[in-house]
């Protein structure tokens, strides 16, 4: 029993200096990990394909992916896990944290960044630095996918129409007959340049508070 609190304390040592969480804020998502897990040392798709709230998100295939993502892991790796750890857990959680209130411009510009390119992995699920039409085009429909009368056609019409504006707006010169590769992660971040990161990167489905990262004792 010993050897493991040191064994975790150490871990949540090591997870404080790599992520910027405090040790309890660390224990909290502990709790929450072993909920999910029901106390294995891996979660997998379908531990977490069973949570409730997720249920009805548009977009709950690219969340899910998010969490199995190695890009995710703050390490210049590519291609997915089969299952993940609660160090891996951790490194994923560690994107919605929110910038703390003693970091220098230049630091919450980088944690800015960081969100921003978790955003992007979500969308370019062919791992290729590129959102291309068809990703995009398939979160577009996921997303409208709620809504009543919406024939997939509409759907894909309505995709069509929003990357031809991106195009146009990050290759102006562009002329007809050239081709849009697809979005870079340099254009995303273009077009992103205004929206407020703090209060949209959050997570509720987990029964996480992220803004203080308090585990309630919700079964979602």
């Amino acid at each position: 029993m010993g050897a493991s609190q040191t064994r975790y304390q150490e871990l949540y040592h090591d997870l404080m200096g790599r992520t910027g969480f405090s040790v309890e804020q660390i224990k909290n998502l502990h709790y929450r990990f072993q909920q999910l897990s029901e106390n294995e040392d891996t979660i997998s798709r379908e531990n977490l394909e069973s949570i409730p709230g997720l249920a009805y998100n548009p977009i709950k295939r690219q969340i899910i992916e998010a969490f199995f993502d190695k890009r995710n892991q703050h390490q210049n790796e590519s291609g997915s896990y089969s299952e993940i750890g609660f160090e891996q857990f951790v490194m994923v959680m560690s994107h919605f944290r929110p910038a703390a209130s003693n970091m220098t411009d230049a630091e919450k510009e980088a944690v800015r960044k960081e969100k921003l390119r978790f955003l992007f992995n979500m969308h370019d699920t062919g791992h290729d630095g590129t959102i291309t039409l068809q990703e995009y085009r398939k979160v577009v429909e996921e997303l409208l996918s709620k809504s009543e009368n919406m024939e997939e056609e509409v759907a894909k019409d309505i995709a069509d129409a929003a990357m031809l504006e991106v195009a146009s707006t990050n290759v102006p010169n562009m002329q007809p007959d050239e081709f849009y590769e697809g979005i870079t992660f340099e254009h995303f971040e273009q077009m992103l340049k205004d929206l407020e990161m703090e209060s949209r990167m959050y997570i509720r489905f987990l029964g996480v508070d992220t803004s203080t990262i308090h585990c309630g004792k919700s079964n979602s």
